[in-house]
């Protein structure tokens, strides 16, 4: 579903239904809402940031408890390296700037995807993020860093072909609690809500195995301009509607 609606102002006693436990944000339209404004890319990450941090404390005043959200892919490093740099210096500058209210607002960040590749300075930064707030246990903030979907799937089936050949895992007893466990969300539950804003229709390479059932919501609203009303919107949506699994 996309929406194209102004966003309705909703209390957290308006949202009356079962709330996702998990949320998955693909967080797109940072560059074309710079360039409508005929501003700076940077600004326009610079404004997704501000969203990031409205977003995450949404989900604690909302009560969900995992939002994981796509902030760099594989596929980005096909934009020029000037961007990239200046991606990367955003980066530092977020882990340096956000630190102290994430630890006060008893939030713990993760990181999935290959962050062993990224250049040191943000590896380090995003590793200390990880580090000094490992100790909260109110909301996880999962963040995507140098990461594919398809990547992740053939880092998960290599590591666990290296178990069947140690003998530590029979091909037999492989289930897709098995798999789910070898994957880099390894120990959370899958996204129950999908948000994309910037109009687009697609996954993108973004938990591809993990959003099978997850109900998915799309608006034209770029994500720096993603309010709490937007997010309060979707989780609205998600309560409307009846999640089957594929039952009946």
């Amino acid at each position: 579903m996309i929406s194209r609606n102004i966003p309705q102002r909703r209390a957290l006693a308006d949202l009356t239904g079962p709330m996702p436990k998990h949320i998955a944000v693909i967080m797109d339209g940072n560059r074309r809402w710079a360039r409508e404004r005929n501003l700076p890319i940077i600004e326009g990450y610079r404004r997704g940031m501000t969203a990031l941090r409205e977003t995450t404390r949404a989900c604690r005043d909302f009560g969900v408890p995992i939002l994981t959200v796509y902030g760099f892919s594989e596929e980005n490093w096909k934009r020029e390296t000037s961007e990239i740099s200046l991606l990367f210096e955003l980066c530092c500058a977020f882990a340096r700037t956000e630190l102290d209210a994430l630890r006060r607002e008893n939030v713990r960040v993760r990181v999935i995807g290959r962050i062993e590749a990224l250049p040191r300075a943000p590896r380090k930064a995003l590793e200390e993020l990880v580090l000094r707030t490992a100790g909260n246990s109110g909301t996880v903030l999962n963040i995507a860093v140098n990461y594919s979907a398809r990547t992740e799937m053939c880092d998960a089936i290599k590591a666990l072909a290296n178990d069947v050949h140690a003998g530590t895992v029979t091909p037999d007893s492989i289930d897709d609690d098995t798999l789910a466990s070898y994957l880099y969300t390894a120990g959370l539950p899958d996204p129950d809500l999908l948000i994309r804003p910037g109009g687009e229709s697609r996954l993108s390479n973004f938990l591809l195995y993990q959003v099978a059932y997850t109900e998915l919501w799309m608006t034209d609203v770029y994500w720096p301009e993603f309010s709490p009303a937007h997010f309060a919107d979707a989780i609205a949506e998600f309560q409307r509607r009846q999640r089957r699994f594929g039952g009946a």
